[in-house]
């Protein structure tokens, strides 16, 4: 194998997804401590230390504890190079999750004990089913008193669709939590609280009826794991690496991320069963990672990472070959060339300049404006990556400049902050009155406070009752034209002036529809 095949098959790029608060950010940091990517971890939440996560570098997460955008990371852990895409878990932020998982080859679901799932993981997991994606389970905050194991197992089975099978065992919980038996190695992990160091206390136990276990547990807890884990190799299918890779099975782990517990077991066992680099598929052919020409598309685009240089920067996952600095690489949309001589990869905000990329790895290219989500780069090929859909949004304001001197900036910042897809704008073809749609409420709040805290600008925001969006086409330039003018007060262009209409209620958007069967109404703006 030659030394490009395997770098390729180092790679391990996944996205860590969950519901808010069941501890999403506190295992990505705990990730990165295991990998010596960083030394400390910092409390998400805690005031009382002053260190926040490190993937949530934004002023707004940090007041807010939430993550609002994806952060990539990447670190290196033993022979393989992992990147990490920590997505927010506030539904309001769906579609930046949605996005990101077109960028992945693998997903971890991050679920609390005590809650089990939620709403809004069964909606990311609908995501990774549609996409085939293969899915680890961590089932988390251990350490606090939490549902039935065997309970959890059901609820995971029934609600996200999928078969299970215990990676490992959890021995007790909340004051009683004793540990975990991990059944992948065979070895007894026995729990010490450390938030913010990695500690490990690991016993290499292949038969568990040994009187050794009671040495460690008690005879109780011993007897308690024995039934117990009995019962699971009754119930529970083997592990198999093909159902787990096409999907159909996903891996269990138990744990306590705060504290640092079950997170190497989940790391250990991760890099030996995930998938490395995936083909991607193009409209024109499917693309395998193992191709020598250099191929990526833009899947997130972030303006001021670095406050003090209101810097962009576009998001390019690798598809096929090997991303090279300064070499020259076609930007298919505008049909150019670029070269890019400060390529970065990140640790959260932390950049360093790098000279090449492979397939699986995600580099950020300084951008000046040339860039959308969705565009692909290339060594010449004609190629389009698809599946990054903007989606129809469903709350609506106008959006007014409420500092007259700062109109400049107030619509640079709204520009910027629509390229990287935090929102949509529309403007609205009868009175030029520009429209900002969300797909939640607090994203209107995330664009305020950036563009007052990176742009100086200050906006309001003035209710319009709206009900969705649709993009409008129609082979009948005639029937355009009239739909157009008999519906003026409700039509906009986006950012890229296609035609939108702005339908008030359900019921003129279905009359719409029955009125002009020659136009067709789109809900993403991807047709």
């Amino acid at each position: 194998m030659s030394s490009f095949e395997q770098e390729i098959d180092k790679r391990r790029t996944f996205a860590i997804i969950s519901h808010p608060d069941a501890g999403k950010t506190t295992l990505t940091e705990k990730l990165l401590l295991f990998g010596g990517a960083i030394h400390v971890a910092g409390a998400v939440k805690s005031n009382k230390i002053r260190k926040t996560a490190t993937s949530d570098w934004m002023e707004i997460e940090r007041q807010r504890g939430i993550s609002v955008a994806t952060s990539v990371m990447g670190f290196q852990y033993g022979d393989y190079k992992i990147n990490i895409l920590d997505t927010p878990g506030h539904e309001d932020f769906a579609e930046d999750t949605f996005r990101t998982l077109t960028a992945v080859d693998s997903v971890i679901i991050v679920i609390d004990s005590a809650k089990g799932v939620e709403k809004q993981t069964r909606r990311l997991m609908e995501v990774c089913r549609m996409r085939h994606t293969p899915v680890i389970v961590f089932i988390n905050k251990l350490d606090r008193e939490g549902r039935d194991a065997f309970e959890l197992l059901d609820e995971v089975e029934e609600e996200l669709g999928i078969h299970v099978c215990p990676m490992s065992w959890p021995i007790g919980m909340g004051e009683r939590f004793q540990g975990v038996y991990n059944l992948f190695s065979q070895e007894l992990c026995l729990f010490k609280s450390d938030k913010q160091h990695v500690s490990d206390d690991i016993h290499s136990i292949k038969d568990i009826s040994t009187p050794e276990v009671e040495g460690y547990i008690g005879k109780a807890s011993a007897d308690q794991l024995r039934n117990e884990l009995e019962l699971v190799q009754g119930v529970y299918p083997e592990f198999s690496s093909e159902e787990y890779l096409s999907g159909l099975l996903a891996p269990v782990f138990f744990g306590s991320a705060l504290n640092n517990f079950g997170i190497r077991e989940l790391l250990d066992c991760f890099v030996r069963i995930a998938p490395s680099p995936q083909p991607t598929e193009a409209e024109e052919r499917i693309v395998e990672p193992r191709e020598e020409p250099f191929s990526g598309f833009v899947f997130k685009i972030h303006a001021n990472m670095d406050p003090n240089h209101r810097s962009c920067i576009a998001f390019v996952k690798v598809c096929s070959g090997r991303f090279e600095r300064n070499k020259y690489y076609r930007h298919i949309r505008l049909d150019k060339q670029f070269r890019f001589s400060s390529p970065t990869a990140f640790m959260a905000q932390k950049k360093e300049i790098v000279d090449d990329a492979y397939a699986g790895d995600i580099v950020g290219l300084p951008d000046t404006g040339n860039f959308k989500i969705g565009d692909t780069l290339t060594e010449g090929e004609s190629l389009h990556f698809r599946g990054l859909p903007s989606f129809s949004p469903e709350l609506f304001q106008y959006i007014e400049n409420a500092d007259p001197m700062k109109q400049k900036q107030l619509i640079k910042g709204v520009d910027q902050l629509m390229g990287e897809g935090v929102a949509q704008l529309f403007i609205n073809q009868f009175n030029g009155r520009r429209i900002i749609g969300t797909v939640g409420q607090l994203q209107f709040e995330v664009i305020k406070y950036r563009l007052l805290h990176e742009y100086g600008a200050e906006c309001r925001w003035e209710p319009i009752h709206l009900y969705k969006a649709c993009w409008i086409e129609s082979s009948d330039a005639a029937v355009l034209a009239n739909f157009k003018k008999r519906k003026a007060q409700y039509m906009a262009y986006d950012r890229e002036g296609r035609d939108v209409f702005l339908a008030d209620s359900g019921y003129v958007l279905q009359m719409a529809q029955q009125d002009f069967p020659e136009i067709k109404f789109h809900f993403t703006s991807e047709f």
